[in-house]
């Protein structure tokens, strides 16, 4: 639902991947953001009416995102889509981070607009780590891309958690991704990502930004 800026963008990145997709506006003037040789459907309607919802196929969809530039507008649809089709897998999009935080509590998946882009405004103003990639705000458990310093690589995955207190999710290493064990050995380039305690991220950055502690 919604094809703004955001909306468009999705559409036409999932329709290239080779998913099906549906696009619901109020606005039938919105579908000029979408290419000439869009596959999917666009439904000129309100995102929470139900009627607009099952001429988009709501009924046989597999997800819905909800990402209209109005919090109520994209709330009440995810509820409809949940409560009435009984589709779980919705995400909506949210401009106010503190219903945003109500709404994570409810079980609805939120990405909260301006907390994302205060978060990419401040990764490029301090390159320092660690930059948060993802908090489950209800866990309290953050996935973070840590910073090293040199003195760590050639140590092993082991002993990073040990020393941080926090699992190492993947390396990327030369654009792929791995899936590392403990005795995995970490090399020079490696992109490290850790899963640990939001509150805990900033001391697990501090300890990989100091050379490692030998017993």
């Amino acid at each position: 639902m919604g094809c703004g800026r955001v909306g468009a963008a999705l559409a036409i990145n999932l329709s290239a991947m080779g998913h099906s997709v549906a696009v619901i506006d109020h606005d039938p003037d919105s579908f000029r953001r979408l290419p000439e040789d869009f596959s999917g459907q666009s439904v000129t309607g309100v995102g929470f009416d139900r009627e607009a919802l099952r001429q988009a196929g709501i009924e046989d969809a597999t997800g819905f995102a909800a990402v209209s530039s109005g919090d109520n507008s994209n709330i009440i649809a995810a509820r409809v889509v949940r409560e009435t089709f009984g589709l779980k897998n919705v995400v909506t999009r949210i401009y106010d981070p503190t219903r945003a935080d109500v709404y994570e509590r409810l079980g609805i998946p939120t990405v909260p607009t301006v907390k994302w882009t205060a978060d990419q405004v401040l990764r490029h103003l301090i390159p320092l780590g660690p930059h948060v990639e993802y908090t489950d705000e209800v866990a309290e458990i953050s996935l973070i891309r840590v910073d090293v310093v040199d003195d760590w690589f050639g140590h092993t995955v082991g002993e990073v958690e040990d020393a941080t207190q926090a699992q190492v999710a993947y390396v990327t290493r030369l654009g792929h991704g791995l899936l590392p064990h403990r005795g995995f050995v970490l090399q020079d380039g490696d992109i490290v990502k850790l899963l640990v305690g939001t509150a805990q991220a900033g001391a697990a950055q501090y300890v990989l930004m100091h050379p490692v502690k030998e017993d």
